[in-house]
């Protein structure tokens, strides 16, 4: 399942790094979320709540 965190960050005009201020998750974690790791629930939290999006935003899905 594909995180959608790099479309998300292209739409909003943000860097790695301000992602990492506003959510709270560490740069390199953000770099690898980018890069395709797969974040832990916690972090996909983080991620949503910071970025003023749904969890099931995060996530590629052929139902949207």
């Amino acid at each position: 399942m594909k995180i959608l965190l790099k479309e998300i960050m292209y739409s909003k005009n943000l860097t790695v790094r301000q992602v990492s201020i506003l959510t709270g998750v560490s740069h390199s974690t953000v770099s690898d979320i980018c890069n395709g790791a797969m974040p832990h629930m916690d972090t996909l939290e983080k991620l949503a709540k910071g970025l003023n999006v749904r969890i099931t935003d995060l996530f590629e899905s052929p139902y949207k």
